[in-house]
Parts: C-alpha cells; sequence; structure tokens
C-alpha cells in the first residue's frame, strides 16, 4: 500500500503562538465498500478515490506519469474501500485483489494470497484524523472475510511505522517507482485459531488416559486393539449440529467414523451409535440419517443406545479390520506430502465455508470404494482431514511424526467453488493427508477422487505454507500437545 508522505513524521510537530486557539471541528467519516454498481461516474465514490490517486501519486509525488491505472483496477474481483463524510465527500481509499505477482499461475484461482495497494488520503485528512489506520484495519478486516491466509503490501518506507504500529511485519526494503518501500505482511491466524479451538486442549486432557494406545499410535484416528486386526474408531458430532441439523448429524457420524478407519488402512465391519434427543420424533430424524448413511457405505449398525426426554446428543463407534494398520505419526523428514480429496459435491446448505459435502452425492459403490485408498497409496503415515481442517490435521500428522511440514499452497487440490482458505480450513467430507518416499503413488485410485503431491517433510516441527514466490508463511505449531507417536 502506498501511502502519501506528507513530507515528515505522520503527525507534525506543533507550535503554539499566541492565545489559546479555538476548537477544531474534527469531520467523522465511514470506512465502506465503493459500490461497482455505482460504476465510475463523475459523483461516485470509486471515481472520487481514482481522482485523489492521481492528483497524490501522479501530481503531488510523481511516483507515475500521467496515470497511476493497472491492471489490478481491471479486475473484477478487486474492492475498494473508502473513507467518506456524512456529506458524501471522500478522504481516501485503499483496494484489495487477490495477489498479481509475477509468480501467480496463469489462472485466475483465488489461493488465499491477496494485496493491499494505491492506499491514499486526501492532504487536509492526513493528521490527527486517523483516516489511513482506519483504512488498514479495514482493509485487513475485508480480506480476512475473504477466507485470504495471506495478505501482503508494498509500503512506502516513511510509513513502515504505522503499519507496524498496526500489528504488520516487515519483510524485506526495496527500491519501487524510485522510492524506498517496504514488502510487509499482515498475520493471519485463521489455521492456527481453528487448531487451537479444535484440538490444543488434547495433550493435557488425555494425558491421564492415553498410556493405553500401543506403541506409534498414540493420537491416532483409530485404535488398534490389542491381541486382534480390529481397529475401533469412535467420534461425537457436535449436540449445536445435532439439534440445528438432526438428519445430516446422523449422516456426518457414520461419514466421520469410518473416515477414521480408512484413513488407517481399515475396512469397515459394523458401527454402533449413542443417540440422545429431546423425544422420539426427533430421535428418530437423527437415526434416519445414520441409516441412510450406514446402507449406502454398506456397514452394518450393530447396536447402540437410545435415550429421550434429555439435550441432543449423538456418538458413534466404528469398527474396521487391517492386519497392517497405518500410523499417522509414521513420516520422517524427506517425504513428500499428498493429498487425495473427492472435490465433488458443493458447501453443505448453511454451512457455507465450513462444511463441503461431496458424500450424499455419491453412489454407494463410489462411498465403498473409499475403504481400498489408503491401500492403494501405502503411505509411511495418514490422517482423515478432521474438523481441524487441511492445515490443521497435517499439522496433527507432522506433530505425531516429530516433523515439519510443508504445504505448496498453489499444488493442493481445491474445488472450482471453494477458495483456498476455505478449503484449506473447512471439513471436507472425504480428504486424506498421507507422505510416501516418492512421488507418483495414487494412480490406481478410484476416478471421482483427486490426488496430487503438495508439499514435503522436513526437520523441525509445525507446518509452513509455501506461495508461488517461494516465501514460507507460518501457519500453526503445536496442533493437540499430544506429542510424537
Amino acid at each position: 500500500m502506498m501511502l502519501p508522505d506528507p513530507g515528515g513524521p505522520l503527525v507534525s510537530d506543533v507550535v503554539l503562538a499566541g492565545g489559546r486557539p479555538g476548537p477544531t471541528r474534527v469531520p467523522g467519516f465511514t470506512v465502506r465498500r465503493a459500490d461497482p454498481a455505482d460504476g465510475a461516474g463523475e459523483g461516485s465514490d470509486l471515481a472520487a478515490y481514482r481522482r485523489l490517486r492521481r492528483a497524490v501519486f501522479v501530481s503531488e509525488q510523481g511516483l507515475f506519469t500521467g496515470s497511476d491505472h493497472d491492471d489490478v483496477d481491471d479486475d473484477p474481483r478487486t474492492i475498494v474501500l473508502v473513507a467518506r463524510t456524512p456529506d458524501g465527500e471522500v478522504l481516501g481509499g485503499v483496494r484489495v485483489a487477490p495477489s498479481h505477482h509475477p509468480a501467480m499461475p496463469t489462472s485466475s484461482r483465488d489461493l488465499g494470497w491477496w494485496t493491499g495497494s494505491r492506499l491514499v488520503v486526501a492532504p487536509g485528512s492526513r493528521l490527527l484524523l486517523g483516516v489511513g489506520a482506519a483504512l488498514v484495519r479495514a482493509a485487513c478486516a475485508e480480506v480476512e472475510s475473504r477466507g485470504a491466509l495471506r495478505f501482503d503490501a508494498l509500503v512506502q518506507a516513511p510509513n513502515e511505522g504505522l503499519f507496524r504500529r498496526l500489528g504488520w511485519t516487515s519483510r524485506a526494503l526495496v527500491h519501487a517507482h524510485g522510492r524506498p518501500h517496504v514488502e510487509m505482511t499482515w498475520p493471519i491466524d485463521r489455521a492456527a485459531r481453528l487448531a487451537h479451538d479444535t484440538k490444543s486442549a488434547l495433550g493435557e486432557l488425555l494425558l491421564g488416559v492415553s498410556t493405553g494406545a500401543p506403541a506409534g499410535f498414540v493420537g491416532d484416528d483409530g485404535a488398534p486393539v490389542p491381541g486382534s486386526d480390529l481397529i475401533a474408531a469412535c467420534d461425537a458430532i457436535l449436540p449445536s449440529m445435532v439439534e440445528r441439523d438432526p438428519t445430516w448429524a446422523g449422516w456426518c457420524a457414520v461419514l466421520v467414523n469410518l473416515n477414521d478407519l480408512h484413513a488407517m488402512g481399515a475396512r469397515p465391519v459394523g458401527i454402533l451409535d449413542a443417540v440422545a434427543a429431546r423425544d422420539a420424533s426427533f430421535a428418530r430424524r437423527i437415526l434416519a440419517g445414520l441409516a441412510e448413511a450406514a446402507a449406502a457405505y454398506g456397514v452394518p449398525v450393530l447396536g447402540g443406545h437410545t435415550q429421550l426426554g434429555v439435550p441432543a446428543a449423538l456418538s458413534v463407534t466404528a469398527l474396521g479390520r487391517t492386519s497392517t494398520p497405518v500410523p499417522g505419526g509414521g513420516a520422517r523428514p524427506g517425504e513428500t506430502l499428498r493429498l487425495t480429496a473427492d472435490l465433488g459435491g458443493d458447501w453443505r446448505p448453511g454451512y457455507t465455508g465450513t462444511q463441503w459435502d461431496s458424500t450424499t452425492r455419491r453412489r454407494s459403490p463410489e462411498l465403498r470404494a473409499l475403504a481400498a485408498v489408503v491401500p492403494t497409496l501405502a503411505p509411511t503415515a495418514a490422517k482423515d482431514v478432521s474438523m481441524a481442517g487441511i492445515i490443521g490435521t497435517v499439522g496433527m500428522l507432522a506433530e505425531a511424526s516429530g516433523v515439519r511440514a510443508e504445504l505448496d499452497v498453489a499444488a493442493v487440490p481445491t474445488p472450482s467453488a471453494a477458495s483456498a482458505g476455505d478449503w484449506l480450513t473447512c471439513f471436507p467430507g472425504f480428504a486424506i493427508v498421507s507422505t510416501e518416499t516418492a512421488a507418483g503413488a495414487g494412480t490406481a485410485l478410484p476416478g471421482f477422487l483427486t490426488s496430487a503431491a503438495c508439499g514435503r517433510t522436513t526437520a523441525g516441527h509445525g507446518v509452513g505454507l509455501r506461495w508461488p514466490d517461494d516465501v514460507v508463511t507460518e501457519a500453526v505449531d503445536t496442533v493437540t500437545g499430544l506429542g510424537a507417536a
């Protein structure tokens, strides 16, 4: 973002002379999006913003000759924010858009990397009003609301201090348009917050009860039953989700438990359910979704427990068989990271950006074929993507393996209907993260799945996101606190 340099500090020294000055009227303003429907007509906010840009960047500062218009202005995804007084005067503005960096792939897919630019404040509004700071804060909020995972700006060097005070970090000093600028980044912690909210308490909570897990499988998706080839998995559905959408909750209770078995390479043999509901009618809706999913996956309901007259709750235990379970903590440094996912379907109604529904649209033979995915991949480690999202699940695999993982954002298979930021942090229906000693696995997978090498493991800890310009941003560190398996 190029904030006009008024020729000195943002707030100049004030010299008082003579009598006591009278009160100064400070106009109020609000920051809002310039409505694209208004066009660029002379009276529009967008036109006023562009006039202000020309006056400052072309006439006042001489950064450009003739015009500062560029291809970001022509991108329909670009959003312009303006600071506007109640009587319609535009005091400043800024634009944000998906990155136009030369290293970006030629496709227009939003990778979750956004940039801010052309931050401008009218000369009479640069002192005391806080217009520039308000625009920067609004830009950060706007970009995060769009699902971005990285937000950069190129800032004129004299304004680095303002951005740093607002929480930005400096990356590099460069020269642009004949002046020193600083490459700066706004720290977005979306993935870290999700991992913290869903998984961070596990290590301390399970400290006294996790000693029974077989060596190498602590914190895994399922538990190998000692002395047998059985794998047991147990998951509960959020009570709020059960109350809101009981039939979908019943389907998901089967889905998430079978995914746990699939991640370990186990073939499901049966499930048991525990259902609580306020009355029989509500319980019937939960069980309808559960029974439909069990039939679609070809897995029998072996039994369970039902209680009425209580708040809604739902959990399922699933049993599967394999003589060679795949651990979630089997990765070593130097391996290839892979994502195998069903990109079909769409956002579940009411859960846009958080829950992707591919499974309800699949035929029964397709759903049953999912049990063969991990055995086909033959990975060193595998985990199904949980509510911590792809990034958080990669973090759990890395933590259990005692390694660091780096995801190449541009290489992650992503549905066309989802932004990268949403996809990397949502529950994706069916998705497996796995590691392998050599790329190229997965060629014999079912045709409706997409599988791609999209990262690597190294020595260290946490998860980094590698972007097309080779910058790595930190996404998550410790996820569960359970440590290496």
